[in-house]
């Protein structure tokens, strides 16, 4: 099952890709412009790549008094938002996934491995889709 990740900023959308369900792979980053642009270039993606879900880190916030993974701020509503309006025009289902930490991760491997050509973003996507294979089994 062909997967994909997105790590979804303000300015960059980090995208990971597994093909095999069982490694992650940095794909690329998606420089943002405008909400309709981003949107037909993430669906044209998809679709180019025959993605069949799609994985979008959301950010839950650590402190508050709801428990840990469940509470979103202003950063996860935004997110929430450019994923429904993606997902109008979608065929394939889609389902958030804890990002925390996902982006110091990357940095700290790819520091540690020596790839400097790998881009940030595209490697935290990684970490979020890697996570969520490790977690899940899926079908």
């Amino acid at each position: 099952m062909r997967l994909m990740a997105l790590d979804i900023g303000e300015r960059r959308i980090g995208i990971a890709t597994s093909d095999s369900g069982l490694l992650a792979t940095p794909h690329s980053v998606l420089h943002r412009t405008t909400k309709k642009k981003d949107l037909a270039r993430l669906q044209r993606l998809i679709e180019e790549l025959g993605v069949e879900r799609l994985i979008v880190g959301m950010p839950y916030s650590l402190s508050g008094d709801a428990p840990v993974g469940t509470e979103i701020g202003p950063q996860g509503r935004r997110i929430r938002r450019f994923t429904e309006a993606l997902a109008k025009n979608l065929t394939i289902p889609f389902e958030y996934f804890d990002e925390s930490y996902s982006t110091a991760d990357a940095e700290a491997k790819l520091t540690a491995s020596g790839r400097a050509g790998i881009p940030l973003d595209a490697a935290a996507a990684a970490i979020i889709l890697q996570n969520y294979l490790n977690s899940s089994s899926i079908s």
